[in-house]
């Protein structure tokens, strides 16, 4: 099983991306030297959990993760810069640097390299993610070594959890109506103790049916944090001032 190589150094390596349509290449010395970079590196593009969850926390969370100090946030896989680029696109990550490693030599350095014939893939990255500064690395979350493609630690949440401890909530959604003071109240306490959170409208995304059937209440708003029904603006201040005492 690969293994974690804290406290190394980023291996030497030339990586060939597609930039305005022209490929050019890039050195490992490029992407990391005197910078403090994110990398999550995957098993391949357009594939489900890649797809579906990998990049799109990555690219949600990207403007949160740099306010940490975090220079670039890098996306790494055993792939062309073809797909790459296009895969990129695809997602809407303008957010995050898509480093194709094609011959799969940066990520056999790492130790990373494994064989995913069963899932017809080929020799491809195992899933990881890692905070490199200056070239050397600084901490890493390896996936378990189970069965399939397991998801439990390279995940945007997890690093960003990583770079502010106090962070713990976990994902944060609220159920709102636009013109609503308490749903205000609820985004204001949720925005000055620096919390991200996706607001979903009624009206616009939902009815007040799907609030109903997902909470028993019929007022807005209503918050979830990490799948628990915290419920409305005073149930999220009592909450908050818990996790903050």
């Amino acid at each position: 099983m690969p293994t974690s190589r804290e406290g190394a150094t980023i291996p030497q390596s030339d990586f060939k991306v597609l930039r305005n349509g022209q490929l050019q290449s890039v050195r490992s010395q490029d992407v990391f030297g005197g910078r403090t970079v994110v990398v999550f590196s995957l098993p391949g593009a357009y594939t489900p959990t890649c797809s579906t969850g990998h990049v799109p926390r990555f690219n949600e969370l990207a403007a949160e993760i740099r306010k940490h100090g975090v220079d670039d946030i890098v996306c790494l896989s055993v792939n062309d810069p073809f797909v790459m680029d296009a895969w990129q696109r695809d997602q809407h990550a303008e957010a995050i640097t898509f480093i194709p490693d094609c011959d799969g030599a940066f990520t056999e350095a790492m130790g990373m390299l494994v064989d995913k014939a069963d899932a017809g893939l080929g020799r491809r990255s195992w899933r990881y993610s890692m905070l490199v500064k200056d070239g050397r690395i600084e901490k890493m979350f390896v996936e378990p070594d189970k069965p399939g493609d397991p998801f439990e630690v390279s995940d945007a949440d997890t690093m960003l959890n990583y770079l502010d401890p106090s962070r713990r909530l976990g994902a944060v959604t609220m159920f709102a109506r636009e013109g609503c003071p308490f749903c205000a109240r609820a985004k204001a306490l949720l925005e000055e103790r620096g919390v991200p959170y996706e607001a979903i409208y009624i009206g616009k995304d939902v009815t007040m049916n799907s609030v109903r059937a997902a909470t028993g209440a019929a007022t807005v708003p209503q918050v979830f944090v990490a799948g628990q029904l915290i419920g409305g603006s005073d149930k999220l201040r009592e909450f908050l001032d818990k996790q903050a005492g």
